[in-house]
């Protein structure tokens, strides 16, 4: 009995000291986040990225606390990527992603600063949005150019041309346009623009004949009829412009074009920190706001999960570099 009560504080300190390891283990996994996240936007603010990554950054509160969103515009998104990319794997660096940055950039540019798979964990897909070929109306009016086989009649009867616009020297326009003029057989000049906006000018001036646009900024000018309409890019009808038909359907052959985004973290970040990141950004966009702001980019909301994410960025890496490669679009 002697010796059982001399063991005895040795007993309990062992006891006690199990308990609180079992105590802190479970605390220190549930700490994130203990400080405010900066979630960046690799494009000047205004633009649908920047916006939607406002938006989200007040429906993730509940969850994450502060979100702090920051632009670093700059090298078709690049700069602001390569910042996430190098920032401390632990969750709290998020970027918004896109396909010209995750998928197009990395076939266009001899060296990147980051690697497109292993520097990013992704977090969630927000939206996939389809790009439309849109005409200006008075030279489609003119011509009576009223669908894609007219567009082409016409290319190939006026060799060089016609001219369309993008947002830039590589961008997704830029390279839906090279593939129109090789899937088609037709040769148009490509006059790249510093951005979307600047390019939209362009077409409803009449400085260009046509340009693929994001849905999201053309539905307003097709709405209004200033610019005319003739089909979208990706392999399914957009729910927004239903009667509207796709390339393929139009009679261009492999032609498989969209713009998508979504919630990227550094490269390394613990699974579990992911998935809580994951699960955030899923719940907001369920929110009815956010709902609504997609819808009117001509896309609904369909959350993956972060494997889901990951290989759909891998995919669409092995289908770019195809499509990059028959453009002979190049970036150094």
């Amino acid at each position: 009995m002697l010796s059982a009560l001399k063991s005895w504080p040795a007993t309990a300190a062992a006891l006690l000291a199990c308990l609180t390891l079992s105590a802190v283990v479970p605390a220190a996994a549930e700490e994130f986040p203990s400080k405010s996240l900066t979630f960046i936007v690799p494009y000047a603010p205004g633009g649908p990225l920047d916006g939607m990554a406002r938006l989200l950054a007040e429906k993730v509160k509940p969850d994450l606390g502060t979100v702090v969103v920051e632009n670093r515009p700059g090298a078709g998104g690049n700069i602001g990527a390569s910042i996430a990319a190098k920032a401390n794997p632990d969750g709290y660096t998020l970027v918004m992603g896109a396909v010209a940055i995750n998928a197009i950039n990395p076939w266009l540019y001899e060296k990147l600063p980051f690697d497109p798979v292993t520097s990013f964990a992704p977090v969630a897909l927000v939206a996939s949005v389809p790009n439309v070929l849109v005409l200006n109306s008075e030279f489609a009016q003119s011509n009576n150019i009223n669908s894609v086989s007219d567009l082409v009649a016409y290319a190939k009867q006026h060799a060089d041309k016609l001219n369309f616009a993008s947002g830039g020297n590589g961008s997704a326009g830029h390279l839906a346009g090279e593939l129109l003029n090789v899937r088609a057989g037709i040769k148009t000049v490509h006059v790249p623009y510093a951005g979307a906006a600047p390019a939209k000018l362009a077409l409803l001036s009449g400085q260009v004949n046509f340009m693929f646009d994001n849905l999201a900024s053309a539905a307003p000018l097709i709405a209004d009829n200033k610019v005319k309409a003739l089909a979208v890019t990706t392999l399914n009808r957009s729910s927004a412009l239903p009667d509207l038909p796709t390339m393929e359907q139009a009679g261009i052959n492999k032609f498989d074009l969209g713009t998508w985004f979504g919630v990227f973290t550094t490269g390394g970040t613990p699974k579990a920190v992911v998935d809580k990141l994951n699960a955030a950004y899923t719940k907001a966009l369920q929110d009815p706001a956010v709902r609504k702001n997609l819808l009117t980019m001509g896309s609904e909301s369909k959350p993956t999960t972060p494997e889901e994410f990951a290989e759909l960025v891998k995919h669409d890496l092995a289908k770019y570099k195809e499509i990059v490669e028959v453009s002979g679009a190049k970036l150094f």
